[in-house]
């Protein structure tokens, strides 16, 4: 990506890290928060905010929602001097109240499954995931099955090309480990990569913006009323892979039930424990779905099997109520 930038003036990318995944970074792998430094400080490249903790919070705790929310937006200003004002929810939960909520913030812009005005809002825009076109190169890319195999080059620029004259934008929104994880290196995903940014820049009418450049040009086309949460997951595009049977209903329910003692006990470590069990992972090892999704999500579980992810968080959840416990009698017994 770095050689890219540098190759082509008119190049930009976007990148939404967690404050998780950034820790992690920080203690295990300086030379990979490094190399993201490096594409920041190439000035074409910007950082968007969203949970520290990869949660669903905003589902089950807004105080908690925005508490993880400044938490992040202060690690990005830490790593990166960057102050994001483009807001991207974990695994692309999106509603209208979410809109709402993020604008009260301070947001300018927000990403979602275009350019649209979420309904309920009067000054942030929405931009909306370009789907196909972003699924074609995160999940079809190498399936030998897909008539459009193989993927080259050109034949993806023509199709971006044809939305010239019907549209501004092209969102194209995926997971980083699409280079090198979903799509191996066998399967020519870099050499595509490499030469996809000059293919794109011969037409005339194309170039590259970060979101809020798009946001400050375009205007927006119409206006999106979504009430329920939608998301990028999965075929329902909606929030089951985490909280679609009784065992994620029941983790989820529990790990939120003890929000106001755990910050009470002003106990930093145990707080931090806490909100680690939030992380949206956590509840997607837990899906019990079938066929062409539960593969996927056998693909990414570490555990044989969703009951032995349940068990696991239960396990440690109880843990963290021990913890609590003790907090509270060590507490009582200062104050006596």
């Amino acid at each position: 990506m770095l050689d890219l930038l540098n190759k082509h003036e008119e190049f930009k990318i976007s990148y939404s890290f967690s404050g998780v995944i950034l820790e992690q970074f920080e203690e295990f792998m300086p030379s990979v928060l490094q190399s993201f430094r490096d594409l920041v400080d190439t000035g074409k490249v910007e950082i968007l905010d969203e949970t520290y903790y990869h949660s669903l919070a905003f589902l089950h705790s807004k105080q908690e929602f925005k508490e993880q929310v400044i938490l992040h937006n202060k690690k990005i200003r830490s790593l990166f001097k960057q102050n994001p004002s483009i807001f991207r929810n974990t695994e692309l939960v999106y509603n209208n109240e979410l809109a709402n909520f993020v604008e009260s913030m301070g947001y300018k812009g927000i990403l979602a499954e275009g350019a649209y005005t979420p309904k309920t809002t009067s000054r942030i825009k929405l931009l909306l995931k370009n789907y196909k076109l972003s699924d074609d190169v995160a999940f079809r890319f190498s399936d030998r099955s897909w008539k459009e195999w193989p993927l080259t080059v050109n034949k993806y620029t023509s199709w971006i090309n044809a939305v010239n004259g019907n549209g501004n934008l092209v969102n194209l929104f995926m997971d980083y480990e699409t280079f090198g994880e979903h799509q191996w290196a066998d399967t020519g995903i870099f050499n595509f990569l490499r030469y996809l940014p000059q293919e794109l820049l011969k037409h005339p009418d194309n170039d590259f913006k970060t979101p809020s450049e798009a946001i400050k040009t375009y205007n927006p086309v119409a206006e999106l009323d979504i009430h329920n949460p939608i998301s990028w997951a999965d075929i329902e595009r909606d929030t089951s892979a985490w909280d679609g049977n009784d065992m994620q209903k029941s983790a989820i329910n529990e790990i939120y039930l003890i929000e106001e003692a755990i910050k009470k006990s002003k106990d930093k470590k145990l707080i931090n424990d806490w909100r680690n069990l939030q992380t949206s992972d956590h509840f997607y090892y837990m899906c019990t779905k079938w066929f062409n999704d539960g593969d996927v999500h056998k693909y990414f579980n570490p555990y044989d099997n969703p009951y032995d992810a349940f068990i696991t968080f239960m396990n440690i959840l109880n843990d963290i109520n021990f913890r609590l416990k003790e907090n509270n009698t060590l507490k009582k017994e200062v104050v006596v």
